[in-house]
């Protein structure tokens, strides 16, 4: 059994209270295999470090690595009451464990407010990146299911986009 708690939309809020180191990953990429065994590690010495280790899978959470803004992957988080740093150091278990047992993280600055993943500015990123996963599975039913040509499925999606356009400009 694991001890990483697996971070989704739905409960994402209960890295806002207490310390937590939060990893964004996808299940594809080859630095994010190569750093699981030592994530799983890291968790399982979570109790005696004070804190808690959770990860968040980008490819099933859009909404949720758009609040964090991750852009690249692996992505590692430290959270202390709802304040964020990002992690940039070296990804041994040594130096993880060092982090947070020598207090490493108060050296970093944290994330600033406009972009703090309980931010306004970022609970609207969330919603672009759900509202652009929503526009892929459209264009995926189009394309797969109903067997419209990719090309007719974007001159569908550029059609609505000039009319959304030209009603909201009357």
């Amino acid at each position: 059994r694991s001890s990483v708690r697996v971070l989704c939309g739905s409960n994402w809020s209960l890295v806002l209270q207490g310390q937590w180191m939060l990893e964004f990953y996808a299940p594809w990429c080859p630095a994010c295999q190569q750093i699981e065994v030592t994530w799983e590690s890291f968790a399982k010495e979570s109790e005696r470090l004070g804190i808690t280790v959770g990860k968040v899978d980008v490819t099933q959470e859009p909404g949720l690595s758009g609040r964090f803004f991750v852009t690249t992957l692996p992505t590692i988080y430290h959270a202390n009451d709802g304040v964020f740093r990002r992690y940039r150091g070296s990804r041994t278990l040594e130096d993880l464990q060092g982090y947070i047992l020598e207090r490493k993280w108060e050296a970093v600055e944290p994330v600033a407010g406009w972009k703090s993943p309980s931010s306004i500015m970022m609970h609207g990123m969330a919603g672009l990146f759900h509202f652009s996963g929503w526009i892929r599975q459209i264009h995926n039913y189009l394309t797969g299911t109903l067997g419209v040509h990719v090309w007719t499925s974007y001159a569908i999606f550029i059609l609505a986009t000039l009319l959304i356009g030209l009603f909201l400009g009357l």
